[in-house]
């Protein structure tokens, strides 16, 4: 009988082990999405889509960008630059600067035949892959390449396969980025010729930029998909030529064009909204983000630890590294209403000051009723007018990476969610700094319980994360 009992409480043991394994495991995979979406997917979606920061299309209807990357390569390089040459042609080469440093005689030919030297990194390795630092050290070895060999420093840069992560962003002081808008998948050796000639001529237009390659030695590529490429664009140049098309390097384009700034279509922007509302929708889901009042969703709000350094609140309290707060987060649902709804970011902030305003009693009844002793109220904001006069204490963010990442993504909030965020982002950055706005849940039941009815607690807005 004790074996009995015994072999039960192993099993249940056991049982216990496997799903504290499973949700640890969910949790990590959970992470390892959100810090890919952050880090490298939603920029690359964003400069994508919204044409941010990059050069894709241009507007003349008089030429064509001609480019190629993953060279130079010893075999098919030269016979590229006859091809140009024969059809006087002139491109554009996103090179990889250790390829440079190895062919240094073919970068040199680049030149002086007049094309453009651009870079594609040190290797062929995707950025979202990297760090921050690695990123730079590929830029950096590749221009230092390049400049030994040619004396100029190349300031166009396309990332391999055309992603990002959210520090590129911070390139555009000092590179010009370029995506394409046109692609053949002519890494590929199926389908030959004709495949690759047939697709550039289906798409053609007069305003691409179009990405063909050089060389089949990255992941992925067929060693010998040059070779086709070579003799497709042959056929697709004669053709161009009989139609007096324009081919000119990216330089040359920027020198005569005045390049568009195209505000995003508003389709465009609507389906950002909606893709960043339903991403909200998994991230609050994810960390138990739950709104307190059903019936008034302007805030979620989960219960938590604090991790910071020690605020000093307008009550005379410190709020310290370990004590529970209710973080409060904004529902982005009403704030893209209320955004939409106003005219000006004054407007939006009196708004916001009096729907926080008709809140606070009832976040006053819900603490109070929270059978956890909760310290303060918290939360990161970058509306943060009008917060001192309903008694919130307005700190700075502490100076660091958490501060630059919570900036960033701030900013990008605002330019999704408002329909001219654009424009706001152009006001002066003390503007949209982000602050820590705090209460004491002692304060906040002082001013604000006042003859408040008591509201029933949501069984699921009780919690420690």
């Amino acid at each position: 009988m004790q074996k009995r009992t015994s072999d039960f409480e192993y099993t249940h043991d056991i049982t216990i082990l496997s799903r504290k394994n499973v949700i640890v495991l969910h949790t990590l995979l959970w992470s390892i999405f959100i810090v890919l979406l952050l880090y490298t997917i939603l920029p690359t979606i964003t400069v994508r889509l919204l044409y941010l920061w990059v050069y894709k299309k241009k507007v003349t209807k008089d030429g064509i960008a001609l480019t190629f990357d993953d060279g130079p390569d010893p075999e098919f390089t030269p016979q590229l630059l006859d091809l140009l040459s024969k059809y006087q042609v002139k491109a554009t080469f996103f090179v990889l600067g250790s390829k440079a440093e190895k062919y240094p005689d073919i970068i040199q030919r680049i030149h002086q035949e007049g094309h453009l030297v651009g870079i594609h990194n040190y290797v062929h390795w995707t950025n979202a892959c990297m760090t921050p630092k690695k990123v730079r050290k590929q830029l950096t070895d590749s221009v230092e390449a390049i400049e030994k060999i040619i004396g100029i420093k190349p300031i166009y840069y396309r990332p391999p396969w055309g992603i990002i992560n959210v520090f590129d962003l911070f390139l555009v002081k000092r590179f010009r980025l370029v995506l394409w808008s046109l692609m053949v998948k002519d890494w590929r050796s199926k389908g030959g010729i004709e495949r690759i000639k047939s697709n550039l001529l289906a798409k053609l237009q007069a305003n691409h930029i179009i990405v063909l390659h050089d060389s089949g030695q990255t992941f992925g590529a067929n060693r010998d998909a040059p070779q086709y490429m070579l003799e497709a664009l042959d056929a697709f140049l004669e053709i161009c030529k009989q139609r007096s098309f324009t081919f000119l390097p990216l330089d040359t384009y920027l020198l005569l064009l005045q390049v568009k700034k195209r505000a995003p279509s508003r389709l465009a922007k609507k389906f950002l909204v909606f893709i960043w509302l339903k991403w909200e929708r998994v991230f609050n889901r994810l960390f138990n983000i739950r709104p307190i009042d059903v019936d008034n969703q302007i805030f979620y709000s989960r219960v938590c630890k604090y991790h910071g350094k020690t605020i000093h609140l307008g009550s005379g309290e410190e709020l310290s590294s370990g004590d529970l707060v209710i973080e409060l987060h904004f529902n982005n649902e009403k704030l893209h209403q209320l955004i939409t709804e106003s005219n000006s970011m004054f407007q939006l902030a009196v708004k916001m000051k009096q729907d926080v305003q008709s809140f606070l009693p009832t976040l006053a009844q819900h603490v109070h009723l929270l059978p956890e002793k909760v310290k303060a109220i918290y939360g990161i904001t970058m509306i943060h007018r009008g917060s001192r006069q309903l008694g919130f204490t307005v700190t700075e963010l502490p100076k660091g990476l958490f501060s630059k990442l919570t900036q960033l993504y701030l900013k990008m909030l605002l330019y999704v969610l408002h329909p001219n965020g654009k424009d706001r982002l152009k006001l002066k950055s003390e503007l949209l700094s982000p602050r820590i706005a705090t209460i004491s849940t002692e304060e906040l039941y002082n001013k604000y319980a006042v003859s408040v009815e008591p509201i029933p607690i949501p069984e699921h807005a009780i919690s420690i994360s």
